[in-house]
């Protein structure tokens, strides 16, 4: 059993294969990206107008079992992602390590590509997927107008930002960005799992999870950027420095955008704030 995952996960030569492509790849030009964004902010913004205009204001539109579907949907494939992205990685660390060992060790791979990365193979390949499913994340955004009635710049500005990182991880053959997917899938996973869990009517649990998650991937980040720096100047440079130089500026935006959020929220509506701004409406 263990030998099929592996090889449907990371030895099908359809992942082996694969080569980011923009005449290939589906969704894989810079007008795709530009379109795809300025229509989801568009719908999304016409359908929280168009709501205000035709139901009162704070009265939610039920959507049924919908959510919870998505949510188990999204938590799947999360799980999948992480499981493929992590047999690559360490097929493809046996394999090209005689290449890099004198100068790298496995977990300075995972941060620190070397130079002249192309993307291509089995890791580009979860990558690719993991990009793709940004867009099945965004149905999220629907549901929330619906059943909350708010739509925050930091919910639209988060969902743009993640969607767009994760094209320039493929375009420029970022280094990171396997630890990165391999983080947010899993924190993905158990959120989605969660929302599932909570979205069926099970009970909800006596902490904000889906905050302390948020927190969690955050600080994950942000200590794997020092160590991106450190070995860019260490080992002689890490491939994609320009686009981690401009992922890094946007997570920091993000970072700060989520401060602001929670300290604000906190101030209006003291300590209960984690649980109605965060548990329910926030999003990853």
């Amino acid at each position: 059993m263990t030998a099929v995952v592996t090889y449907y996960l990371s030895q099908h030569p359809s992942i082996n294969t694969f080569r980011w492509s923009h005449t290939q790849s589906w969704g894989s030009t810079w007008s795709f990206l530009v379109i795809s964004i300025a229509l989801y902010l568009t719908l999304s913004s016409l359908l929280h107008l168009f709501l205000s205009l035709l139901v009162k204001r704070g009265r939610p539109v039920p959507l049924g079992p919908i959510p919870a579907l998505h949510s188990l949907v999204m938590s799947v494939v999360s799980a999948v992602i992480f499981a493929g992205i992590l047999l690559s990685a360490t097929a493809e660390i046996k394999e090209t390590r005689w290449f890099w060992r004198r100068s790298k060790t496995p977990f300075q791979w995972l941060l620190c590509f070397p130079l002249g990365t192309r993307p291509s193979g089995r890791v580009f390949f979860w990558s690719y997927i993991f990009y793709l499913s940004r867009f099945l994340h965004m149905f999220r955004t629907i549901f929330t107008i619906f059943r909350t009635r708010k739509l925050t710049f930091f919910h639209l500005f988060n969902n743009s930002i993640l969607t767009i990182m994760s094209f320039l991880w493929l375009e420029f053959s970022q280094s990171f960005q396997v630890l990165a997917i391999l983080f947010t899938t899993l924190v993905y996973s158990a959120v989605y799992g969660y929302r599932f869990w909570t979205g069926i009517g099970l009970p909800s649990a006596c902490f904000p999870f889906v905050l302390n998650c948020q927190i969690l991937l955050l600080g994950c980040n942000l200590v794997c950027h020092v160590g991106v720096l450190m070995l860019h100047f260490m080992k002689g440079g890490c491939n994609g420095i320009g686009a981690w130089v401009l992922n890094s500026v946007l997570n920091g935006v993000i970072l700060l955008l989520f401060l602001k959020f929670y300290v604000q929220s906190r101030r209006k509506y003291g300590k209960q704030a984690e649980v109605r701004e965060f548990v329910k409406d926030k999003d990853l």
